[in-house]
């Protein structure tokens, strides 16, 4: 078993293949896109596919954290747009363990000042998870 990186070794740190540490990072900005990633994050956390990790902290430099990514199986990028806000944090620290899933990519239209719908937030949620099934 993989150790977690994560304050605790549970299934919902590593994931529910506990084998394996599963990172999840999302945008949350200010359009309804950053809205989407993050509760689809949050949800797949809750469920114990991986665990929620701190994207500012990895385009701030902070070592635990970007060590933390580079440790990971498997780092699972939710981008809102095509502005690619977390792969390039990414790109930038030089983490090439991830895949990205983007939510415009999902046909959902990006709308400032329009909230998350539950149904969007389940395709995104339906995407990630094939995509970790992808890369397991």
């Amino acid at each position: 078993m993989t150790k977690c990186n994560c304050s605790d070794e549970t299934t919902a740190c590593c994931g529910s293949d506990s084998s394996r540490t599963v990172l999840l990072y999302a945008c949350s900005g200010g359009a309804n896109v950053g809205e989407i990633a993050d509760l689809a994050a949050r949800e797949l956390m809750q469920a114990g596919d991986g665990a929620m990790f701190c994207q500012a902290g990895l385009g701030a430099g902070v070592e635990p954290m970007i060590q933390a990514a580079r440790d990971a199986d498997l780092n699972v990028v939710i981008d809102g747009c095509s502005m690619d806000c977390c792969k390039k944090v990414f790109d930038k620290q030089g983490l090439a363990n991830y895949v990205q899933i983007k939510v415009t990519d999902l046909d959902i239209p990006k709308e400032k000042g329009a909230r998350a719908t539950g149904e969007q937030v389940a395709v995104t949620v339906a995407k990630v998870r094939t995509a970790l099934q992808e890369n397991s």
